[in-house]
């Protein structure tokens, strides 16, 4: 099955966030929607976006497609109703569309669809400050996605360590003198990152790929640093995108 992503109705109340980028590419938790959806379904998707964004996101069309509404968070069981889609049929809760069943260069009209209803939790990103609200509830639900099954990279003993079944290291992860405290969430740290000594970590937090936290520096959760970005001093409550750095 091809999966496309659409904007829906909330992407203007998303700028300026979504000047540069689809919905589906913003950061929250640990990984991107886009990120998300990818990792539960195990296929690759594309997006339908403003015409000005197409050329760097392109939609890629084929005679069977599933619709999905990018301000909507996966979760197991909503993945699980939108892998069993059948033509004509759209998923609501309530009134919000969710996902929906449509044919190549196909026009939609709803009235000619069987609704199917979604009565489980989820997460929507309506307003910008919706990614900082439920930022630790998606990094918790990121974290276990992501670690299922897997065991961490060794943390060394000269890190203080809190409720460490909540630690998780990626492979060549550089940190030798600090504080990871994950009894309020979890904590994740990506490949070939950097904690420097004197840093203090309070969860849920997650780090990217080749991400620096500089020395001396204390994070309070819910935190996100996104891949190659560097942070020091004081952070609370923050999502770095990736490619960003804070002084």
């Amino acid at each position: 099955m091809n999966y496309i992503l659409f904007d829906g109705e909330y992407r203007d109340n998303l700028l300026p966030l979504t000047y540069t980028k689809p919905v589906a590419d913003l950061r929250i938790g640990i990984l991107t929607i886009r990120e998300k959806w990818e990792k539960y379904l195990g296929f690759t998707t594309t997006t339908v976006t403003e015409d000005y964004l197409a050329g760097k996101f392109p939609m890629v069309e084929m005679e069977e497609n599933v619709m999905i509404n990018a301000s909507i968070l996966p979760n197991e069981g909503l993945v699980e109703l939108i892998k069993a889609i059948n033509p004509n049929e759209a998923i609501f809760k309530k009134d919000e569309l969710i996902a929906f069943y449509a044919k190549e260069q196909e026009e939609v009209d709803f009235d000619n669809y069987e609704r199917v209803e979604y009565h489980d939790e989820c997460i929507q990103i309506k307003h910008s400050w919706d990614l900082f609200s439920y930022n630790g509830k998606a990094l918790e639900a990121d974290f276990d996605l992501i670690t299922k099954d897997r065991v961490s990279a060794p943390i060394p003993d000269t890190v203080h360590c809190m409720n460490k079944d909540r630690i998780f290291l990626e492979e060549d992860v550089e940190i030798e003198i600090g504080v990871l405290n994950a009894s309020k969430g979890a904590i994740y740290i990506g490949k070939h990152a950097q904690v420097m000594e004197g840093s203090m970590i309070r969860g849920p937090f997650a780090m990217g790929e080749h991400s620096v936290v500089k020395m001396g520096t204390k994070v309070y959760g819910p935190t996100t640093l996104g891949p190659k970005s560097k942070i020091g001093g004081e952070v609370n409550n923050a999502i770095f995108s990736g490619y960003c750095s804070k002084g």
